[in-house]
């Protein structure tokens, strides 16, 4: 889950780590009124979105005073703000958050994964602040400082002092730097992020190091221990079709191409995805209706994949091992049924009661196209899809 820069700045000033003075806005009053709160000569409006590139876009706006802040937020606010990030069709900026200038000395890059390879979370660091870590490592992967810490023994104090040293910071610089990155550590492991990033980070000319920009990541499987994360969502940002989704019980994600896809296991759905790109289409969706999955959520599946305007053929590839094929069959049947098909639907099953499951597509007098391999069905449903 995500959530915006200025609810990711309150989350991390719990656990002691600095960052600048800040009011979100809806409007372009109140963005007058926060900058005449904030009483700095300089503040910074920026749009609150889900993607990065936003000051590249023209959604972060450096303005001296009241009037100037409302100017800018009038710019900003119902504007549809397209960044690297948003796709094309970007994304509607609902909101603003009102920053106090800062006096800024220089700007490096702090973030913060868990690296899979090792099951440590890793820590790296960067001179090159304001800058995509992703060009960082393409054009001068020397510049990047990676510092991991073993879960067993966690953060030591000597993991922030080499990463302050080797970013050139020294005196009070370098006693800040140390007391964020134990800040934003604690953050991250306490509330089970699965990013934090902060780019820019800021060291000001007294010496002091905070979060200019703040980026945090958390992982959905372990919200339900974190009420207070979970209820900064902010469902405008999100997929209507994913939402509707995890209210069913599915595992749906949003593709840009045009084979709707049901599939029951994460695994064979990654499968079902490479082979369908195999066959020259791209998958219009990533759906897992799990291994226990009911009529009902199967033609609830269907009817997620069909209000997709880009889906112009259904593949539905299931192995049943708890979930039988003959209560997929039904599901399948009943969601054709209820619903304006409309495209191609192309079903391969395998696994309990595949006889009974495929001879009662059979005798559904529905336009079903049958396959018994996953390259049969995939080669059928880009044919049935004219690519």
């Amino acid at each position: 889950m995500n959530i915006h820069e200025y609810q990711a700045k309150e989350v991390l000033k719990r656990y002691g780590v600095a960052v600048p003075r800040g009011i979100v806005a809806t409007t372009p009053d109140e963005a007058e009124a926060a900058a005449r709160e904030l009483g700095t000569p300089v503040v910074v409006v920026k749009a609150q979105i889900h993607a990065g590139g936003r000051g590249k876009a023209g959604g972060v706006k450096v303005v001296k005073g009241p009037a100037e802040a409302r100017e800018a937020a009038a710019a900003i606010l119902g504007r549809k703000l397209v960044t690297h990030q948003t796709g094309p069709g970007g994304k509607e900026v609902l909101k603003v958050y009102v920053e106090e200038g800062c006096d800024i000395d220089r700007e490096l890059y702090l973030g913060m994964v868990i690296d899979r390879a090792t099951g440590f979370v890793t820590l790296m660091a960067s001179t090159e602040g304001g800058m995509e870590i992703e060009e960082v490592a393409a054009r001068t992967p020397e510049k990047i400082l990676k510092q991991p810490v073993d879960p067993a023994a966690g953060y030591m104090p000597y993991h922030g002092r080499r990463l302050a040293y080797g970013l050139g910071l020294e005196g009070d610089a370098a006693k800040s730097a140390m007391k964020f990155v134990a800040g934003l550590y604690r953050a991250f492991v306490e509330t089970d992020a699965s990013l934090a990033e902060i780019n820019p980070l800021m060291v000001t000319r007294d010496g002091q190091v905070m979060a200019l920009d703040a980026k945090m990541n958390f992982d959905n499987n372990a919200l339900y221990r974190h009420k207070d994360i979970a209820a900064l969502q902010d469902v405008t940002e999100e997929d209507p079709r994913e939402l509707e989704a995890a209210g069913f019980g599915l595992s749906y994600i949003s593709l840009d191409g045009s084979i709707g896809c049901m599939v029951n296991g994460a695994g064979l759905a990654m499968a079902t995805m490479d082979i369908i790109k195999h066959y020259g289409a791209e998958p219009a969706n990533f759906l897992d209706v799990g291994g226990g999955a009911n009529a009902e959520q199967v033609t609830n599946a269907f009817r997620l994949i069909l209000s997709d305007p880009k889906v112009e053929a259904v593949l539905v590839n299931i192995f049943g091992g708890i979930m039988r094929c003959d209560t997929i069959a039904e599901g399948i049947i009943a969601a054709a049924k209820a619903v304006e098909l409309g495209v191609p639907l192309v079903v391969r099953l395998q696994g309990t009661n595949v006889d009974l499951g495929r001879k009662m597509l059979a005798d559904s007098g529905l336009p079903i196209i049958t396959a018994e391999t996953m390259s049969e069905a995939a080669e059928k449903v880009v044919k049935a899809a004219g690519n």
